[in-house]
């Protein structure tokens, strides 16, 4: 049931759909229930097994398959594949009971009490051993079952054991510095640590960073890198196992990417996945979700080798159930959000879960089964949604041309930005970065929000938001990228500190200094309810600075105030028609949208409806445009070809409904 897509294998013939299934919750009448209403809807992948270990190995070396035997067949027969996870999420009660060390520790040494998820230290060779034994029986029994097709490890790695402080941990971590750093005076020097007189003398003196006191950044950075280390390593571990009795089956685990620096380095495991494929749940309180979701796909599909397809392997129906208030979606938004990721580059949609649970910490979360069953306009919306898919085949395995402007997004920068003192501790790294994709966003400008070290050639715009953490080569690539004729744009808190976490001296934004030909001799952050205007009339809150300019133009100048008359906004002009730019302020959403459109070549800003956003996916032969109207209005937008979900002939004009999606199909790709 697999065959090539790309170079790698995909799970399913046509665009994956489907949920996270869990049958151990119900009765088996339910189950052929549960076929029935799959194949109405349009399923053709679940992921199975996710939390099953204690159901499968009831005691230490007992195995009980014949449940699982029966679903795995059932399954078949109805032709839906399955996505077979290993169940390391959830260490059964026996296995806590008899080994209560391998529970993870937080900060204040306090254990990880058994009832949640990932209960389990990723440095410990305990839970390592009893892992593999499980990965491998699951393997050897249904790895060559003709659809199961895909493998699934663990479930959300790091969503509860991202950090671990326990003493098995704290020796790993000596060991990773003494592969990074080699002695103790590299060590010392890159920690900075003759400040406090934290000198060490002994690598066995290093300890984790627990408690809460203030600790040196540079070992909570580096401790929060061993931490994304471990759980990789882990995840290799289980990989191996499965590669080595099915080695055609395509290996992945589900990421949890968005707009705030994520619990391990995803970027940096994103090139030993066979599929990416990641889980992502709008906020109830976000004004813009449909703006989130965009963020999450220009990530996704910026981490993928030369922007395959990727999976989007959860996402919720409607409300979820761990937010403090759990807004349900409106209508349509549920066909929005979920061909909005096709149109960001996945080739499948999957949800978190299948059938609504009647008992559990979820009981509330919705799914495409919700409590009230099949006769529900959400049951409706999911068949609707499965014949899109349908529809939307060929589609798959094309891909976005690259994108105008690139927007850089570094996990390790956030981690450094977010732990210990800062001028102003309530600024978040992913909401500074997040308000700059708004801007281009709202102007239709094609994004991708990339890791430092990507290759920059090809975008026309290049923006460094908040990259407080910066190192040289990054540095050097950026003003390359400007010197070769690109336009970058530099925000504040960028380039402060280097890869140590050391502040670089002589002015901010140290890194970038002489690429934007002006400099910060003092942070100005404002306090709470201040606001600064600019002589241009932009308008801005939270941050500014004492700038310098050496070498550049002064774009707007602050209106008043003590900062009145000095530079806001710089511009610098390199050879080959490249420019710099500083933004030192913190615009508000209105002047940091003016700021994008100065930005871009105005050809390139599309002319449609507010509140319509485009997405293009191309294959050598064919151009597929998808139009999702998030306002409450119907639009009229410029087309020519065939809409994909109507069917219908499109000769220059096309009707999207208020709240809908067509997806337009046309000829050559060019």
């Amino acid at each position: 049931m697999t065959w090539s897509h790309a170079d790698k294998a995909w799970p399913t013939r046509g665009l994956s759909y489907g949920a996270d299934y869990n049958p151990e919750q119900w009765d088996k009448d339910v189950w052929r229930e549960d076929v029935r209403l799959m194949s109405q809807a349009g399923v053709n992948l679940v992921s199975l097994g996710i939390f099953s270990w204690g159901l499968v190995e009831v005691a230490d070396g007992e195995f009980h398959w014949d449940w699982l035997d029966e679903i795995v067949d059932l399954l078949g027969e109805a032709g839906i594949a399955i996505d077979l996870a290993t169940p390391t999420a959830a260490p059964p009660g026996w296995l806590l009971a008899a080994h209560p060390g391998i529970r993870p520790l937080d900060h204040d040494m306090q254990p990880h009490w058994p009832g949640a998820r990932l209960g389990w230290c990723p440095s410990s060779p305990v839970f390592r051993t009893y892992a593999l034994r499980i990965v491998r029986a699951l393997a050897d029994r249904y790895g060559h079952r003709d659809h199961v097709v895909m493998w699934h490890v663990s479930n959300e790695l790091g969503g509860g054991n991202g950090r671990c402080h326990c003493d098995t941990s704290a020796a790993a971590f000596r060991d990773w510095l003494r592969r990074k750093y080699g002695t103790l005076d590299a060590l010392n020097k890159a920690w900075g640590t003759a400040f406090w007189g934290h000198t060490y003398r002994d690598f066995a003196h290093i300890i984790p960073p627990r408690g809460n006191d203030m600790k040196n950044p540079s070992l909570v950075l580096d401790f929060d890198r061993f931490s994304s280390d471990e759980l990789l390593a882990h995840y290799l571990a289980e990989r191996d196992v499965l590669k080595s009795v099915t080695p055609e089956l395509p290996v992945t685990t589900n990421f949890m990417v968005g707009a705030e620096p994520d619990v391990v380095d995803y970027p940096r495991w994103a090139p030993h996945m066979d599929i990416v494929a990641n889980d992502h749940y709008t906020r109830s309180s976000d004004p813009v979700p449909e703006q989130d979701v965009a963020f999450s796909g220009d990530r996704m599909r910026a981490m993928t080798t030369q922007r395959r397809p990727w999976l989007l392997m959860e996402h919720s129906t409607s409300a979820v159930s761990w937010q403090p208030r759990n807004r349900a979606k409106t209508p349509g938004e549920l066909i929005r959000n979920s061909l909005s990721h096709v149109g960001h580059g996945a080739d499948g949609v999957l949800f978190f879960q299948w059938r609504a649970s009647r008992a559990g910490a979820e009981q509330f979360h919705s799914a495409m089964v919700p409590h009230a069953g099949e006769d529900s306009e959400l049951y409706r919306d999911v068949c609707t949604l499965g014949r899109y898919l349908r529809r939307l085949a060929p589609v798959m395995g094309s891909r976005a041309p690259r994108a105008r402007i690139g927007i850089v997004f570094d996990d390790e920068a956030g981690w450094a930005m977010s732990k210990g003192v800062k001028p102003n501790n309530h600024l978040a790294y992913g909401r500074i970065v997040r308000d700059w994709h708004h801007a281009f966003w709202r102007l239709n400008q094609s994004i991708e929000v990339l890791p430092p070290w990507s290759d920059y050639t090809g975008y026309e715009v290049l923006v460094v938001p908040a990259l407080f953490l910066t190192d040289d080569d990054t540095a050097a690539r950026v003003s390359a990228f400007a010197e070769a004729g690109g336009t970058v744009a530099v925000g504040f808190l960028s380039g402060v500190v280097d890869e140590h976490d050391q502040v670089r001296l002589g002015g901010y934004p140290g890194a970038f200094r002489e690429l934007l030909g002006a400099s910060c001799e003092e942070f100005r952050p404002l306090q709470e309810g201040e606001t600064f205007t600019l002589d241009n009339g932009w308008s801005g809150t939270e941050w500014t600075e004492l700038v310098r300019v050496h070498d550049a133009e002064v774009i707007a100048r602050y209106a008043g105030g003590h900062l009145g008359g000095r530079p806001a906004i710089t511009s610098r002009s390199l050879g080959a028609g490249g420019r710099a730019v500083y933004v030192s302020a913190g615009l508000d959403s209105d002047a940091l949208l003016a700021l994008a459109r100065s930005l871009v070549d105005p050809a390139g800003v599309a002319d449609v409806p507010r509140g319509v956003e485009v997405l293009v996916r191309r294959n050598e032969e064919e151009t597929f445009t998808f139009f999702i109207n998030h306002a409450d209005d119907t639009a009229v937008v410029a087309a020519l070809g065939r809409e994909m979900l109507t069917d219908e002939a499109v000769g220059g004009e096309l009707r999207v409904p208020a709240g809908e999606v067509r997806v337009v199909r046309s000829g050559t790709a060019g």
